[in-house]
């Protein structure tokens, strides 16, 4: 029983479905199937590693957690033919129900994660979600996946206290507005700026009860992972400690990577591995281990390969739980710049 117990605690879930790729544009546009296939090609070696969870439906319920009633019906009466919800944002016959297993998934695999079933995993889900608003899809994202889970967590009382990282290179407008009142829902973002959406300033820290449960940490173009992995140790890291979640949860952009056609960062695999690291790490502290991970950008297969296999290694039970000397970032001027902005 012992043994058997020590084992569970280390499960790592994951969920891929193939219906996630029934969710499809106009031809050339970034977000498309094809990033999943990039994504299952870069874990392939490492599948059998880790537990599958089964992908389910969203209820309207759960959906209108964070969305109108009005903006759900509106999306049920749109015709199945493609058109545009945005002018980045498209719609195809399957995109409601696509929309729909994205949520359902986050819900299912945090759930499962916040009353120990399994001790972390990802969610290689799309349409992302983190730029979605209560009222309207933005930014490729239709419902605010990550944004319902966590609301999910609280209702269900599954959780009290939850951290929100967002390390997509857009900030993460949509996940912000929910929570910017809430004392019990810390959300952090590193995100270049000044870019798309526009917010994310570091005066933007929460209002009311709220203040102070929002950390955005917004980056020049061109940093690295020296940067990323600094402001993780610097800012992130002492901000989630002192937080002391229950649980915490990440939205997992792989588009600051030096290869990803939308943005001008220069991060790189060991970038997100540290990263991954460093928040399992403090997982591992904090809350029992409980993390999980969810997909949002990243539009280039090499971004998506490379960071897929190395946010899945670092969450992995053989990985070593903290950054190795050769990854420890030491302040230089450029870093001391972006922390500057946050304090």
């Amino acid at each position: 029983m012992e043994i058997f117990q020590m084992i569970k605690e280390r499960d790592i879930g994951i969920v891929l479905d193939e219906r996630f790729k029934l969710h499809k544009g106009p031809t050339g546009h970034p977000e498309n199937p094809n990033r999943l296939i990039e994504i299952e090609a870069g874990i392939k070696e490492l599948q059998g590693k880790v537990t599958a969870i089964e992908a389910r439906l969203a209820q309207d319920s759960e959906i209108l957690f964070v969305h109108s009633p009005n903006y759900l019906k509106k999306l049920k009466e749109l015709p199945a033919n493609s058109l545009k919800l945005d002018q980045d944002t498209y719609w195809c016959k399957n995109s409601l129900q696509v929309a729909r297993l994205a949520v359902g998934s986050a819900i299912e695999l945090t759930q499962k994660i916040a009353e120990g079933d399994i001790r972390s995993g990802l969610s290689f889900s799309r349409p992302p979600g983190h730029h979605a608003e209560e009222e309207k899809a933005m930014g490729f994202c239709i419902f605010n996946n990550i944004a319902i889970a966590a609301e999910n967590l609280h209702r269900s009382k599954a959780a009290e206290r939850i951290v929100i990282v967002d390390w997509d290179v857009h900030h993460g407008n949509g996940t912000q507005h929910h929570f910017e009142g809430d004392p019990n829902t810390l959300y952090i973002s590193t995100h270049q700026f000044p870019f798309y959406p526009g917010t994310g300033s570091a005066s933007e820290k929460g209002f009311g009860k709220g203040e102070g449960a929002t950390l955005n940490v917004p980056m020049p173009p061109n940093c690295g992972e020296k940067e990323y992995i600094g402001v993780f140790q610097h800012v992130i890291e002492p901000a989630i400690r002192k937080f002391a979640p229950d649980i915490i949860l990440a939205s997992c952009g792989f588009d600051s990577h030096f290869s990803d056609p939308l943005a001008q960062m220069e991060n790189t695999a060991t970038g997100f591995k540290g990263m991954t690291l460093i928040i399992r790490a403090l997982a591992d502290e904090l809350c029992g281990g409980r993390l999980a991970i969810l997909l949002e950008g990243g539009y280039s297969a090499k971004a998506l390969q490379e960071g897929g296999k190395a946010v899945l290694e670092a969450i992995l039970p053989a990985s070593v739980d903290q950054l190795p000397e050769t990854q420890a970032v030491e302040v230089n001027s450029r870093l001391e710049k972006i922390l500057g902005q946050t304090n």
